[in-house]
């Protein structure tokens, strides 16, 4: 209960330092919506309180963080635990799984490196693509280029929504314009990754051939 009063104070006192913290934390396995930090923080920026280029550095540095953590601990502890963790009741608390992580572990072994970068994109799988790449031991500069990458693209993309609605809508209505508008874009970049994995598959059948 503490910790999430404390989650609470974070998003009512947006600052750079909190969005590093909070963007973090979403970034473990903790499940907290990228959607509750970015942008209402770019909301604040629009109104003048913060600068918009350092929430997006200071929300991707901490999804960065987070995830450096994610990919450490999951190196260090071994596939037998994060699974018996992920199947403990503590791990169901925080909406883990065998199956997910099973899927998250099968995206990364499918699709290589190019994975993480995706892997930033998608819900579902963006706080959880650490896992498989700490497990694999993935060379550690490769993993933070497309971790940065990847978050970085996503995190302008909230940061935009929000810094636009700002001039559109009362502060009360944010997030649920800000819900409306992150679903259709990860419509879109859902579409955008099959296509791409797509060609990659064609151009490698075609090698082959």
């Amino acid at each position: 209960m503490e910790t999430i009063e404390f989650i609470k104070w974070c998003l009512d006192n947006l600052n750079y330092w909190t969005i590093t913290l909070l963007m973090a934390i979403e970034s473990s396995v903790i499940p907290l919506p990228s959607e509750l930090v970015v942008p209402p923080a770019a909301y604040k920026a629009a109104a003048g309180e913060l600068n918009i280029y350092l929430v997006v550095f200071f929300s991707t540095l901490g999804a960065l963080l987070g995830s450096l953590a994610n990919y450490y601990l999951a190196m260090v502890i071994g596939r037998p635990i994060v699974y018996r963790f992920a199947n403990s009741r503590f791990g169901h608390m925080l909406m883990l799984n065998e199956e997910t992580v099973k899927k998250t572990e099968a995206f990364f072994d499918n699709n290589g490196a190019i994975s993480i970068f995706t892997g930033r994109l998608l819900p579902g799988v963006r706080h959880l693509i650490s896992i498989p790449a700490g497990l694999s031991r993935m060379n550690l500069p490769k993993f933070i280029l497309y971790t940065t990458l990847g978050a970085g693209i996503w995190n302008i993309i909230l940061a935009a929504i929000g810094y636009y609605l700002e001039s559109v809508v009362p502060k009360e209505m944010l997030m649920s314009k800000v819900m409306e508008y992150s679903h259709i874009v990860t419509i879109g970049l859902v579409v955008l990754g099959v296509a791409v994995f797509g060609y990659i598959l064609y151009k490698a059948l075609k090698k082959e051939k």
